[in-house]
């Protein structure tokens, strides 16, 4: 049996994956209001806040090492099995909430859930990096990093809904079974890499090994071979910080609005969770139109004779230049409909981004050793939106999430500055 254009069934099965990662993670942020009215009564809004940015910190936390662990686990037994591993624990870790009690249940939890769910990220940049040629990386990233829009899209309503249906707990296991149902068609599919699948054509298998080393437009007629340092040299390499420090910088930005978005609008619009249902999902629709743009626009340049370096410079640098002024714009929203509508021009800005800045690691190092770049700079993300996760009560104390944004829009600058400054030029690095 063959399929044709299976690398296209294999990313969008990681996109599916990726929006069952995001109703997982977003649905605590949504239920919010009724857990802490079950389990939370007589704390003061503030102590609200402050626990539930502390269970988040927690989540990010693990999230964080779990993005290192996952980068060298896929590099060493491959997607396969790295996916089954990371969802199948994230999904029990998921359903496991149901039985938390307070805080400490919650964070241990969530350190599970953060600690899996990192997985996705270093397995879809390695089977990014395994399936598609060069000029088509930033058009899969795009499809993939759309799935955690489409799970934003998806989750503040379906999650909303439920709770008509379901206590808080029921709700927790209904979306923790749902992962474990997609492993099923993974398993099947995903039998091997694209140079020993027996299901896959000739032709795509052909296409797919000759461009992927292609810096060009035109597919190299010889094989280029591989640069995969060691973790060290790794380390050592200028071009490697450029993408920590950008991830680190830009990544902040995007966890702003998924933990926050629902309780901002609950604190400044006075919004209970079906309210919340009707508003929280628009923002995400900006960012699943920024993640198609962005490797679209990536693929149209490329095609149209751009290399490689000019035209994530470019994709990179638009994308930032689109969230400033919106960052800066939520100082004064105005009404809900005119906040969440400017959330998605921020989230549009940043998927524009990350579409191109994920690819890096594919672009400048050998298949071997892009997981490990892609979890070193998942871990300096998740670090940076650490940092911001924990500032957000003290910044918004009286109501007012202004600092946050300025501190946002100045994160965007930081990111820029790094790809320019320290990636002189994206192409394929040789060994010193």
């Amino acid at each position: 049996m063959k399929i044709r254009n299976l690398r296209w069934w294999v990313i969008a099965l990681i996109a599916l994956a990726t929006v069952i990662n995001y109703i997982d993670r977003s649905a605590l942020a949504v239920l919010w209001p009724d857990i802490v009215e079950d389990l939370f009564p007589d704390e003061s809004a503030f102590e609200r806040k402050q626990i539930y940015a502390n269970i988040s910190m927690v989540f990010i936390l693990s999230y964080a090492f779990g993005q290192a662990i996952f980068g060298k686990i896929f590099d060493w037994v491959g997607t396969r099995v790295g996916f089954v591993l990371s969802i199948g624990v994230w999904s029990l870790a998921t359903a496991a909430h149901a039985f938390a009690q307070g805080v400490l249940s919650f964070s241990i939890f969530r350190a599970i859930l953060g600690v899996a769910e990192a997985g996705n990220w270093p397995g879809a940049a390695k089977s990014n990096a395994d399936w598609f040629p060069t000029k088509e990386r930033a058009l899969a990233q795009g499809i993939f990093n759309s799935g955690a829009a489409i799970g934003g899209i998806i989750a503040i309503p379906l999650v909303a809904y439920m709770t008509v249906y379901f206590s808080w707990q029921m709700v927790f296991v209904v979306i923790g079974l749902v992962g474990l149902l997609w492993l099923i068609p993974w398993i099947i599919l995903v039998k091997a890499p694209p140079k020993s699948h027996p299901w896959i054509t000739d032709e795509e298998r052909a296409y797919i090994l000759t461009g992927q080393r292609d810096t060009d437009t035109t597919a190299l007629k010889e094989e280029v071979e591989e640069f995969n340092p060691t973790t060290r040299e790794l380390l050592s390499r200028k071009e490697s910080w450029g993408v920590i420090i950008a991830s680190a910088a830009i990544d902040p930005i995007w966890w702003l609005f998924v933990f926050w978005i629902p309780i901002y609008l609950n604190e400044v619009y006075g919004m209970d969770v079906k309210s919340i249902g009707i508003y929280g999902w628009v923002p995400y629709v900006g960012a699943m139109l920024g993640a198609w743009f962005g490797g679209l626009l990536a693929q149209n340049r490329i095609k149209a004779g751009w290399n490689v370096d000019k035209t994530r410079k470019l994709t990179i640098t638009l994308g930032c230049l689109i969230m400033l002024p919106a960052l800066l714009a939520m100082a004064s929203p105005g009404g809900p409909t005119t906040a969440v509508m400017i959330m998605a021009v921020i989230l549009f800005g940043f998927q524009t981004v990350i579409s191109n800045l994920q690819t890096l690691p594919s672009d400048l190092y050998g298949k071997k050793s892009v997981g490990t770049l892609s979890g070193f700079s998942g871990m300096a993300a998740k670090l940076g939106a650490l940092g911001l996760t924990a500032l957000v009560p003290f910044l918004t104390a009286d109501g007012n999430y202004t600092p946050a944004f300025v501190i946002g829009a100045s994160l965007a600058v930081i990111a820029m500055a790094a790809v320019w400054i320290l990636i002189p030029k994206i192409e394929p690095l040789k060994a010193k």
